[in-house]
């Protein structure tokens, strides 16, 4: 995975990102084991019902996981990636223990503070590590692999600790899952993962965007892009928060079993999960912020549902509207930060908007906790679900278009363009061996995965109009990416393909014959 020339893209590195996607379902079933039975532990255990003091766990969590993003970002170049996952793997190991033994509620605070650290920690640096290995191309895709990884093994980790909780009691055999889970990490970090800096080193050399001075602020409010991502992923966390802490509650207010609490709790992070396997590519040719706005609308829309629902099939049914809601934006959020930073500022600002970002279960914690005792869940409930909505009119309205789009231009245009001499410059984004099998003469040849390290042989100058064979797929994604970055870009309608069969006697092929 480090050699002295680093090349990234997800084929070449592909062993090493997949052990990363398999130590963040580890990372992610650290936190599916309280996901379904908190509320019977606290009540059960400690004799705790008020709706406040049981969500003190998640607001502990939301708040030391938010600073460890923060620094993980900081350090990440400084002390490394493998360090720091390793270090939250070794936080992570004392949180079964913790939960196992606890004498009274303020073991249990600091267990999640814990965690909270841990998954910070070691969640962030195997997004920013997976970021570092594949290359613009596939950052959407590593993206939704990643959190697919995650989210699965939350709602898995959330069925089997509810199933075992209802089988042989809330304490102490659910959080023996918990203590082979840290431990299998640890040991698989420790042996065969390897730092990736060596990536961000490459591509920061021959990267031509400029650096901002005040990362903080740009991602939190300055840039428009940025904050209105950051924005969106604290509304997210903040629903997600209540939904970790009333979902229980309420499912228990119905009278059902720790097995179907289990299972409803279970549905939404699992298709959330599976989702992104989906959305992450989606994030790579779709509209971001689409996906962005339409995703949030459909949380807001299942959450409103769900205090007026009391079938078991059709609460699931919402936790599984609600999953898929979260899979459109989740990985779109992390995509986003990734194509709108420089590669040396890239963790910084992923460190700063997941900070605020997992702020948002704190904030959901004590707001809806506050609500349900004053007013009742089902109250809770519905604002959240309108404060979801209200993010989703914000990234419409802030946020703006044409981050991800850009129109074709058609083949006797840029013809035209060129016979009058115009400033335009054909890039062909394909492989190697595709562009020497037929190209159009003097298009220079940059792959798509190449495309970011090597912006010092483009003039900002020229119009870039991107091609590959039939135009659409990955001369959409270059022409998206170097609009993102500062080029005037465009795509060719129909691609090398389209401009042989119009101009058949201005192809080459390898051999310089016409086509």
């Amino acid at each position: 995975m480090q050699n002295r020339t680093p090349k990234p893209g997800l084929k070449e590195n592909w062993k090493a990102f997949a052990l990363l996607v398999g130590i963040n379902a580890l990372v992610g079933g650290m936190v599916g084991i309280e996901r379904s039975i908190f509320p019977e532990y606290a009540e059960t255990i400690f004799g705790i019902a008020s709706k406040s003091a049981i969500l003190s766990f998640i607001v502990a969590f939301g708040l030391s996981k938010a600073v460890a993003n923060y620094f993980t970002g900081r350090w990440a170049n400084r002390v490394g990636r493998k360090n720091l996952l390793l270090a939250g793997w070794l936080i992570f190991l004392p949180v079964p223990m913790l939960l196992m033994w606890a004498p009274d509620w303020s073991w249990v605070v600091i267990a999640n503070v814990l965690l909270g650290f841990g998954q910070g920690l070691a969640w962030s640096s195997t997004v920013v590590m997976k970021i570092d290995l594949v290359g613009v191309k596939n950052r959407g895709l590593a993206m939704g692999l990643n959190e697919f990884a995650g989210y699965l093994a939350v709602g898995i980790t959330a069925y089997i600790t509810g199933w075992i909780a209802g089988q042989f009691g809330v304490v102490p055999y659910p959080f023996y899952l918990g203590l082979a889970i840290a431990v299998s990490g640890f040991v698989l970090t420790l042996i065969w993962v390897k730092d990736t800096r060596g990536f961000v080193e490459l591509e920061s050399v021959e990267h031509t965007g400029e650096k901002t001075d005040h990362i903080f602020l740009e991602t939190t409010w300055k840039n428009k892009t940025l904050s209105s991502v950051t924005q969106a992923g604290l509304v997210n966390n903040l629903n997600d928060g209540m939904i970790w802490g009333l979902l229980p509650m309420y499912l228990l207010s119905l009278k059902l079993t720790m097995q179907e609490i289990g299972m409803i709790a279970a549905v939404y992070p699992m298709v959330w999960g599976l989702g992104q396997l989906i959305t992450g590519k989606m994030a790579d040719h779709f509209s971001r912020k689409s996906m962005l706005v339409w995703g949030m609308l459909l949380q807001g829309f299942a959450i409103v549902l769900i205090p007026f629902s009391h079938q078991l099939t059709t609460l699931a049914a919402l936790s599984a509207l609600l999953g898929i809601g979260t899979a459109l934006v989740y990985p779109t959020f992390l995509t986003e930060i990734a194509h709108s930073t420089h590669p040396a500022q890239r963790a910084g600002s992923m460190g700063v908007f997941r900070l605020w970002r997992d702020l948002g279960y704190a904030i959901g914690a004590i707001l809806s906790g506050m609500v349900a005792d004053q007013f009742g869940i089902t109250y809770a409930i519905v604002l959240v679900a309108a404060i979801t909505a209200l993010s989703a009119l914000i990234v419409q309205i802030r946020m703006p278009s044409g981050q991800n789009t850009c129109e074709c231009i058609k083949a006797e245009t840029v013809l035209h363009a060129l016979r009058l001499h115009k400033p335009v410059k054909l890039l062909d984004v394909r492989s190697a061996a595709e562009y020497n099998e037929a190209h159009i003469p003097n298009a220079i040849h940059v792959a798509l995965d190449e495309l970011d390290v090597r912006l010092n042989e483009l003039n900002r100058k020229e119009t870039i109009i991107t091609v590959c064979g039939k135009g659409g797929g990955r001369s959409a994604a270059g022409a998206k990416r170097l609009r993102e970055l500062g080029y005037k870009a465009k795509w060719l309608c129909g691609g090398t393909f389209a401009w042989l069969g119009i101009h058949p006697e201005s192809g080459s092929t390898a051999s310089g014959m016409p086509v």
